[in-house]
């Protein structure tokens, strides 16, 4: 089961396509994120990355090596399926791993009834109630 950042985690969004002369300043931001936050753990959004390919790979990698140079980690969250193809590919879902946050509900669920906020679509072959 997945479960929430840590206040401490830095949470930020990428938006792409992502260039090859983009990467030095992403590490840049990884490492200014780590030291001003004072925290060891990054999680990148990467869900509105648009077209992934081999640069973006490049990119992520070179982010994560550059938080575990200063005693930090990197995760990715909202991989598309080719980006996790990818990565898969490359060798590198261990190196970039992805986590699912859960989704927030707004109430707790009893038992055989399912969390707020999500909804079970109906069968058409079920009989109406």
């Amino acid at each position: 089961m997945a479960t929430a950042p840590n206040p401490s985690t830095i949470v930020f969004a990428l938006q792409g396509p992502i260039a090859s002369k983009d990467i030095r300043v992403m590490c840049e931001r990884v490492g200014s994120l780590l030291d001003s936050a004072g925290t060891d753990h990054v999680i990148c959004d990467v869900g509105a990355v648009a077209r992934p390919d081999g640069a973006t790979v490049e990119a992520l990698a070179r982010m994560q090596l550059t938080a575990r140079r200063l005693g930090g980690r990197l995760q990715l969250r909202g991989a598309c399926g080719e980006l996790r193809d990818l990565l898969t590919m490359s060798g590198l879902t261990d190196v970039l791993p992805c986590v699912q946050l859960p989704l927030e509900a707004s109430g707790k669920a009893e038992q055989g009834e399912q969390a707020g906020g999500v909804e079970e679509e109906g069968d058409p072959a079920d009989p109406v109630a």
